[in-house]
């Protein structure tokens, strides 16, 4: 029996998507990462889904690139096709998609597979997580978005020597340098994660889409732009269900409920 390489489970509106190719610690070849991208799109596209996390089976979040599938000459799609289909295909959905998306980091990440958590809205970890760039080891560059997003988290030089050197990082370095939110005891992680997942599919979904919209063009925007949109948005919000019950429920001196609209 063939198992699947992505899992879904949608449970209190949380999609939980595990990478699960344990064998090979969840590294990528096309038929995942073609996966992960349309189970990424029918968690956008389900009204149900309020929050999305992604996960590793097994000891492993993501060791990258399957290197057997790129030295293998009937198998190997050229790194230009695994860039352009497979990992930018992936990051672009994980920052689009409107809704809290957690990367929980059950063990090592590297390569693609440390980049890819890094483009998370949270990166949440365990006691034996590390995390490593490790392209140099192999005379490859850092991709993914890692050259985007690394920098912006720890700083220029920081983040130039994990490039450079390829430095193995542990959870408790991770957590120092803001490279994750928050470490989990590995007994607890799935149950303290789908607590996260739970609180974040409870809030009001549309204004957290809105302000992940406005996190990411703060990226390139300049301050008068970056007003302008944060002005626009917040007329967009609101007009919102949410904002209505949320406004309702401070007055009644209750707890909302909000409905993700």
């Amino acid at each position: 029996m063939i198992m699947e390489s992505i899992l879904l489970k949608i449970e209190n509106c949380v999609a939980w998507i595990s990478l699960n190719r344990p064998e090979v610690f969840n590294s990528f070849n096309r038929e995942m990462a073609l996966l992960l991208q349309k189970t990424l799109d029918d968690c956008n596209n389900d009204v149900n889904v309020r929050a999305i996390v992604i996960t590793g089976n097994g000891k492993a979040f993501c060791a990258g690139q399957d290197l057997k599938e790129v030295t293998n000459p009937e198998l190997n799609p050229g790194f230009r096709k695994i860039l352009e289909e497979h990992y930018n295909p992936i990051v672009q959905r994980i920052r689009n998609i409107e809704k809290p998306i957690i990367a929980a980091v059950n063990g090592v990440a590297a390569g693609a597979g440390a980049n890819i958590a890094l483009a998370c809205d949270f990166v949440v970890a365990t006691e034996h997580t590390s995390f490593i760039q490790a392209f140099s080891k192999i005379g490859l560059i850092p991709d993914s978005g890692g050259t985007f997003f690394l920098p912006r988290i720890i700083g220029l030089q920081k983040a130039t020597a994990l490039m450079m050197l390829g430095d193995k990082v542990t959870a408790d370095e991770a957590l120092n340098m803001g490279l994750v939110y928050k470490i989990y005891p590995t007994a607890f992680f799935q149950e303290d994660t789908m607590s996260l997942a739970t609180t974040l599919a409870n809030m009001p979904t549309k204004a957290l889409g809105l302000t992940k919209r406005l996190l990411n063009q703060s990226m390139t925007n300049t301050l008068e732009q970056q007003l302008q949109l944060e002005s626009d948005l917040q007329i967009e919000a609101s007009s919102s269900n949410d904002y209505k019950e949320g406004v309702a429920a401070f007055v009644e001196k209750r707890k909302p409920e909000f409905k993700g609209n």
